[in-house]
C-alpha cells in the first residue's frame, strides 16, 4: 500500500467532512513544507466558486506555537444545548480496500472557551499509523482547531505533523480583514468571511437540522488552500459499525477546486439521527483504494 494512500486515509478521516484531502494530502503537505522550509506564507487562497474578490493571504511567519498565548483564551460562558459537547471524544478505525485497522483517529471536544473575546469551541483530532503498517510507516499527526461557539468558523487552526521522525508544525491565525494581529508563533492567514476549517466544518455539520436544510455549502480552508464543499442529504441508512449499529442521516459530499468539481472521488458521511448527530461512518470511494472510517467507541 503506497504512502499516499495510508496518509490520505488518516487525513480524510482526521478532516471528516473534509475528505478531499485523501485526493490532494501528498500535494498539498509537500508545497506547506517548502513554504515553511522557504520561510514563506502559503500560496494564495483561491476560492472555488469565486466571489466579486479574491482574499489572498498575508504572512507574518514566526516559529509556531502548540496553542494559543495565555491571554488569548479565557473561561467562556456556558454553551448553548446542541450537539456538540465538552469533553466528547470519539475514537475511529481506518480500513483500506482489505486492510482493517490501518490507523486509529480520535476526535475531541477540548474545551470551550473564550478567543480573543468571542466564546469558541476547542476541537482536536489525533491520527496514529499502527502494526504492521507502523513499522514501515510511522505517522502520529495532531490537529487544533479554535472555531466560534455557533458558527463554527476558523478564528485559528493548527496542524502539528510528525512523520518518520520529521515534524512539520504550522499555526494560522485566521482574518477577514487582516486587522486582527496574530499573536506571536502564529501566522495571519486571509480568509473569506464564513470560512472554516476541516474540524469546525465536521462538527457544523452535526449542527445541521438536515430535515429542514437538504443541503449546505461553503469555504473551508485545510491549512493550505481554500476549497469549497456542498454536503447535501440523500437519504437514510442503518449501518453497523465496530461501535454498533445506528439509524443515520446519509449525506453525500462533493469538493470544489477552484471551481471544479472533483468527480473522480466519492464521499459520505452517515450521522446518527439522536439529537448527538454522531458522526459513526465516513466512506470514501477513490481511483485507487476505498476506504472505511468507522466509529469504535464514544466517551
Amino acid at each position: 500500500m503506497s504512502r499516499r494512500v495510508i496518509t490520505g486515509i488518516i487525513f480524510a478521516a482526521a478532516l471528516g467532512c473534509s475528505a478531499w484531502a485523501i485526493y490532494k494530502v501528498e500535494q498539498d503537505r509537500a508545497s506547506l513544507r517548502s513554504a515553511m522550509a522557504a520561510d514563506v506564507a502559503p500560496e494564495p487562497l483561491q476560492p472555488a466558486a469565486a466571489p466579486s474578490t479574491a482574499v489572498p493571504p498575508s504572512s507574518d511567519h514566526a516559529p509556531p506555537v502548540s496553542r494559543p498565548v495565555a491571554s488569548d483564551m479565557k473561561p467562556a460562558p456556558p454553551a448553548e444545548p446542541g450537539p456538540i459537547k465538552q469533553g466528547e471524544i470519539l475514537d475511529y478505525s481506518a480500513n483500506v480496500s482489505k486492510l482493517n485497522n490501518v490507523a486509529t483517529l480520535r476526535l475531541q471536544v477540548a474545551a470551550h472557551n473564550d478567543f480573543l473575546g468571542k466564546p469558541a469551541w476547542h476541537l482536536q483530532a489525533f491520527a496514529h499509523t499502527q502494526n504492521p503498517l507502523r513499522m514501515v510507516f510511522e505517522l502520529d499527526d495532531r490537529f487544533d482547531s479554535y472555531s466560534d461557539a455557533s458558527a463554527l468558523t476558523s478564528y485559528q487552526y493548527e496542524m502539528h505533523l510528525s512523520e518518520r521522525g520529521q515534524k512539520v508544525d504550522s499555526v494560522q491565525r485566521m482574518t477577514v480583514t487582516g486587522r486582527e494581529p496574530a499573536s506571536p508563533g502564529a501566522t495571519q492567514t486571509r480568509v473569506l468571511p464564513g470560512t472554516r476549517d476541516p474540524l469546525g466544518m465536521m462538527q457544523f455539520l452535526r449542527t445541521v437540522d438536515w430535515s429542514k436544510t437538504p443541503e449546505i455549502h461553503g469555504p473551508v480552508y485545510d491549512g493550505h488552500k481554500l476549497y469549497e464543499v456542498r454536503a447535501a442529504l440523500s437519504g437514510s441508512a442503518s449501518v453497523t459499525v465496530a461501535a454498533g449499529s445506528f439509524n443515520t442521516s446519509k449525506i453525500d459530499i462533493r469538493v470544489f477546486d477552484e471551481g471544479t468539481e472533483m468527480k473522480d472521488a466519492k464521499f459520505a458521511l452517515y450521522l446518527t439521527k439522536d439529537p448527538a448527530h454522531t458522526p459513526v461512518l465516513l466512506e470514501a470511494v477513490l481511483p485507487f483504494a476505498d476506504a472505511r472510517v468507522e466509529l469504535t467507541k464514544s466517551h
